[in-house]
């Protein structure tokens, strides 16, 4: 009996017992035949040992080591094409030599497994290795099969909970961290506040204790009440009209001030040197011009500085200023001067015109006076 199914198992499966072998035979033949002459002429051109025990980051560092020394592109003086399109044909030869080895080992080492796995279960009961199961249930197999599958459910739902309570539990903690790290910047906002009112006041009482408060205009009377604008806090409003009374700017209106009041002497400083010049300008006219415009650029380059100090204090901002530009001031100031030049040429024709007109008068009036003379003496 034991002979019969030998005999069986031997006539239904051979392929197992004979692909294996084949295999480790060819694999043996292709590792024992030495490498062809073509690709030991390969592994020449790449200075590497023509065995086929350099691996496929020897064999890049080698290419990369002769395209430097033989690329057309180097620039080197060893560059040559002909050769370095050998030496690519080389490293491609190469690397499908590498590429076949590595694919036959794996196929090999695949056919070995194969073998060693039909082994065991050859020596194994032929019922065992589909029975397992995992070691849950008891039964016939159909009903170990399904209490393994309702086992499977479970664990699967018992991971998919783990897994949500995981989640929410980072959530909360990230939610923590958050509400913690805001009422931290509350906190540190109110200390913040509070010291700017200390200080605030420390002054005030610093500068009541000098009498620097005395000598304020309208000292001692009563505040005008605030009746215009029932949206406005009434304190505020008066502090207020306290400072404007007294004289005081906030800084940026200061400083928006200057800048004008320099940009407008600038102006009329460069249309003054303008005046002066002709129209059309001789060549020392013009380089004098030149000159002043460098010179005004100079001071243009400061204002631009002032006007970006200005711009970082400026409370709104609608109230930002741009810089000013010198080809622009400069086209600005030469319409100006030419529309003045007109204007002075349209009056001097006016007053040439208003002489003409009076000499003419006074001339008719001399020459109807001698008529009369003459007329009279008749």
């Amino acid at each position: 009996m034991s002979c019969l199914v030998l005999l069986r198992l031997h006539i239904v499966e051979p392929h197992r017992a004979l692909v294996p072998l084949s295999c480790s035979l060819t694999w043996r033949a292709l590792s024992s035949v030495s490498i062809s002459s073509s690709l030991r002429e390969s592994y020449r051109l790449l200075l590497l040992p023509d065995e086929g025990a350099s691996g496929p980051v020897a064999v890049k560092e080698a290419y990369l080591h002769m395209a430097k020394l033989y690329h057309p592109d180097s620039g080197t003086p060893t560059a040559d094409a002909a050769l370095f399109s050998r030496i690519e044909e080389a490293y491609r030869a190469v690397l499908a030599h590498l590429a076949r080895q590595k694919s036959a080992s794996q196929y090999t080492q695949q056919m070995q497994e194969e073998e060693e796995e039909d082994k065991v279960k050859g020596h194994a009961p032929q019922h065992r290795h589909y029975l397992s199961f995992e070691g849950v249930g008891s039964g016939t197999p159909s009903q170990r099969e399904r209490q393994y599958r309702q086992f499977r459910v479970d664990r699967a739902t018992d991971q998919v909970l783990e897994y949500r309570r995981k989640e929410m539990e980072k959530a909360a903690a990230d939610e923590g961290a958050m509400v913690t790290r805001d009422a931290r910047l509350r906190s540190k906002q109110i200390k913040i506040t509070q010291a700017v009112e200390r200080l605030v006041e420390d002054l005030i009482q610093e500068s009541m204790a000098r009498g620097d408060f005395q000598s304020l205009s309208g000292t001692g009377k009563p505040l005008n009440k605030f009746d215009y604008n029932p949206y406005m806090d009434p304190m505020t409003h008066n502090l207020n009209r306290i400072l404007i009374d007294n004289g005081y700017q906030p800084e940026w209106i200061v400083a928006q001030k200057e800048i004008r009041e320099t940009i407008e002497k600038m102006r009329a400083k460069l249309q003054e040197v303008r005046a002066r010049l002709g129209e059309p300008m001789r060549p020392s006219e013009a380089l004098q011009w030149k000159e002043h415009c460098a010179a005004f650029a100079d001071e243009l380059v400061k204002l631009n500085k002032e006007v970006d100090n200005f711009n970082l204090i400026v409370p709104l901002m609608s109230r930002q200023m741009v810089h000013f530009s010198l080809k622009r001031e400069v086209e600005k100031i030469q319409k100006t001067d030419q529309m003045l030049r007109q204007e002075k040429a349209r009056e001097r024709e006016r007053r040439r015109k208003g002489e003409m007109k009076t000499a003419r008068k006074s001339q008719d009036t001399r020459q109807g006076l001698i008529t009369w003379m003459q007329n009279l003496l008749k």
